[in-house]
């Protein structure tokens, strides 16, 4: 058996890392065009500081990457968040407020915090309280809703504009009113179906934004991770900078072009971003190639930025701040990466990343570096009444890496896979399909090295 993973993305390598786990005799190449693994998920160490450049944790929620940890010997690397910070803030006229203790994602756990939070006018704290009362969706309408749709229906108008689309629309760096409901947070359709309402959860005392109790980072950041997928592959088997310039049917194998020239497989997974498969695909399969390249993706820009201590008015509360699209900021939320992990910062430096662009703003993550510092340093100094300047800050662009999970996704990944499943030994995986989280995306990885083992396996 020989199998060539396309992609050394967290995908890519769960990927390769489960084919050697299910058949440690097997050939594998991994063939990576940049000159670095990892895809968006990149850690640097500079004097002091540790700089995620995308993702700085995972949850918990989903066994998948826990589960890989622990498999690697890479479990007692993980460390939890801080758990006296474990709220969020969002903008409001201006000024940084918490959000609510106990409102996660958009369950309003509690009352009183909802009662008496200056975020939501009366009428607005009633609406939401009301929320077991909301008539459910009709059994008439069947089809795919928004995040936006939804939250509208069960908690108001105020209450999505104020809390629910930035902090869910934030995590896709989308707009939550073109968001699938059922792609992205299906146990709430499962909650009106049997419950007739949003169920509450066990959010802890003083948690809100977001479950940050099940969210944990390795120690060295994200990177470390990464580096202990590689290390347990086979010598050489990983190639960098080594782009993939055609794939192809041939026979009973797989016929792949590379700068490094021609070879056959077995079996092909590919972990690359739904264009680029498409683009791969296209020669042999143009209706799987057409689906793939209708899924529209949103770049952004992450800047990070140091300062003392002593420069912040507001000092940093909680792990971040998400900002309304309502209030016209040129920033789409802050997160205070040396508050939520230890050994992200020198103790009296406070190491802040801001994110700009999304599917809201798209034009906004282009601008030129400078502007975007610009830009991040003025957000914050008005938010936190902030002195001074950043002692340095710097940019990381990420055009196009974030896959829009528009209205109906779920039904163009089923035709997706069905066309897939037309060719032995094909197999497709990444951030595009089925959940954008670093849990989903090693699941999307085993799942495919498991569907090629398992084909290659029955036809051998």
């Amino acid at each position: 058996m020989n199998i060539a993973v396309i992609g050394a993305g967290i995908s890519g390598l769960a990927a390769a890392h489960r084919v050697k786990e299910l058949a440690p005799d097997a050939g594998l190449t991994i063939f990576e065009a940049a000159n670095r693994p990892g895809g968006v998920l990149e850690t640097t160490h500079r004097d002091g500081y540790l700089i995620e450049h995308s993702a700085d944790s995972f949850i918990t929620k989903y066994p998948w990457a826990t589960g890989l940890c622990q498999r690697i010997g890479f479990a007692d690397e993980l460390v939890p968040t801080d758990e006296t910070r474990r709220r969020a803030l969002v903008v409001h006229h201006g000024q940084l407020h918490r959000v609510p203790s106990g409102f996660v994602l958009m369950t309003p756990n509690k009352r009183w915090p909802i009662l008496t939070t200056p975020i939501l006018s009366l009428r607005g704290k009633l609406r939401v309280l009301a929320e077991p009362f909301a008539p459910r969706r009709p059994s008439s309408e069947t089809g795919d809703e928004s995040v936006g749709a939804f939250a509208r229906r069960r908690l108001g108008d105020e209450a999505y504009e104020r809390l629910v689309q930035p902090l869910l629309g934030g995590i896709h760096t989308a707009d939550a009113d073109h968001l699938s409901l059922a792609a992205t947070f299906p146990e709430y359709i499962a909650q009106e179906q049997f419950h007739g309402r949003i169920q509450q959860n066990t959010a802890k005392k003083g948690e809100s934004g977001a479950r940050y109790g099940m969210f944990v980072a390795p120690r060295d950041g994200i990177g470390s991770l990464v580096a202990a997928l590689i290390a347990r592959l086979p010598p050489g088997a990983l190639r960098l900078a080594t782009p993939v310039t055609n794939l192809k049917r041939d026979a009973s194998q797989w016929q792949l072009t590379s700068s490094a020239g021609t070879e056959n497989f077995d079996a092909t997974i590919v972990a690359l971003p739904a264009r680029a498969a498409a683009k791969l695909l296209a020669k042999f399969d143009a209706d799987l190639a057409a689906d793939l390249a209708a899924i529209q993706y949103a770049g952004c820009a992450i800047v990070c930025l140091v300062y003392r201590r002593d420069q912040f008015g507001h000092p940093p509360d909680g792990f971040g701040f998400v900002v309304p699209r309502i209030e016209r900021r040129q920033i789409i939320a802050g997160s205070y990466a040396s508050e939520k992990f230890p050994g992200r910062a020198p103790q009296n430096e406070i190491l802040i990343r801001v994110f700009i662009g999304g599917a809201i703003a798209p034009e906004l993550a282009e601008l030129p570096t400078d502007e975007l510092q610009r830009i991040a340093h003025e957000e914050l100094a008005s938010l936190m009444r902030i002195t001074g300047t950043p002692l340095w800050s710097e940019v990381a662009r990420w055009p196009a890496s974030m896959p829009q999970y528009a209205v109906g996704h779920l039904e163009r990944i089923q035709k997706i896979e069905r066309l897939a499943a037309n060719h032995p030994g094909l197999a497709l995986a990444g951030n595009a399909y089925r959940g954008v989280g670093i849990p989903q995306c090693i699941h999307s990885g085993e799942l495919a090295a498991e569907a090629v083992a398992n084909k290659v396996a029955s036809t051998s």
